[in-house]
């Protein structure tokens, strides 16, 4: 017989605590992955604890969720190309410090970002997820219908603004930065799955709202930046060794709290293709 998972709320608005199951279950078993499937589409973000660490079982596991997408300024891991490796230390901290959603520069940004502590510090690094449906639900109706019909520019430029400002870093991304030029997505989108509407901007790597003035554009951003992470909107995890987290890009933003340096953190991360919002 199947397995049944079981699901515990995270937060009021967004994020589940799942278990009874590992995922291997979910890699090998149908039935198991389309309870998975469900929950996150229900929860936006799921957390699994105490999970086997080994890069190859993680890959089998996210691949699950659909093809897997590349990222152009990660290292993989030896041996299990799909898993990328986010690693911060003393001489080497993160540089993603803003709320975001995965990859939005791409025409089809990716549709589920899966994220696994491998080295997690003795305190501090914890992750925080906000629902991008639940903070469009929370917006007064006229305002809906005033975003409703808006376009905003992403660009992996303005993502990537401190490497490329490092020695070497233009010339480390220039493959890269050919490759991703700016897109244009709706402003407000609709999930394929669920249905629901969410507001799709993020600090990282939109860059403008089009048809709009300047000072339009930025004043409206900033204030969809400031709705979107209100607190009822939000989840925090704590992450542990072999904690696994995977969320819904697509109606979702995350922000990683980098306050454990100068301890080491190290994470394996597998993106899966999207569609093209709309």
């Amino acid at each position: 017989m199947d397995k049944q998972i079981n699901t515990v709320k995270a937060a009021g608005a967004i994020g589940a605590h799942v278990s009874g199951v590992a995922l291997a279950d979910i890699a090998h078993s149908d039935a198991v992955y389309a309870q998975v499937r469900q929950a996150i589409v229900e929860h936006e973000v799921l957390f699994f604890r105490d999970q086997e660490r080994t890069p190859q079982v993680f890959a089998s596991f996210a691949k699950r969720f659909g093809e897997v997408l590349g990222h152009p300024a990660y290292v993989t891991v030896d041996g299990a190309d799909d898993v990328q490796i986010l690693e911060s230390t003393p001489e080497n901290p993160s540089k993603i410090e803003v709320w975001h959603s995965d990859m939005t520069f791409m025409p089809m940004p990716p549709s589920f970002t899966l994220l696994q502590g491998q080295i997690i510090p003795a305190h501090g690094g914890d992750t925080l997820w906000a629902s991008a449906t639940a903070a469009y639900d929370g917006l007064s109706a006229k305002m809906r219908g005033f975003l409703d019909s808006l376009v905003a520019v992403h660009d992996f430029r303005q993502g990537f603004r401190e490497s490329l400002a490092e020695p070497g870093g233009a010339e480390r991304l220039a493959d890269a930065i050919a490759a991703n030029p700016p897109v244009e997505h709706p402003l407000i989108r609709t999930h394929p799955e669920s249905g629901r509407k969410g507001i799709y901007v993020n600090a990282l790597f939109t860059s403008h709202i089009k048809d709009l003035k300047p000072r339009e554009s930025e004043q409206l951003l900033s204030f969809l930046y400031r709705h979107i992470v209100t607190e009822e909107y939000t989840v925090r995890l704590n992450w542990q060794p072999g904690t696994v987290a995977i969320w819904d890009n697509r109606s979702t933003q995350h922000k990683p709290i980098n306050d454990f340096l100068p301890q080491h953190r190290l994470m394996h991360r597998v993106t899966i293709t999207g569609d093209r919002p709309c």
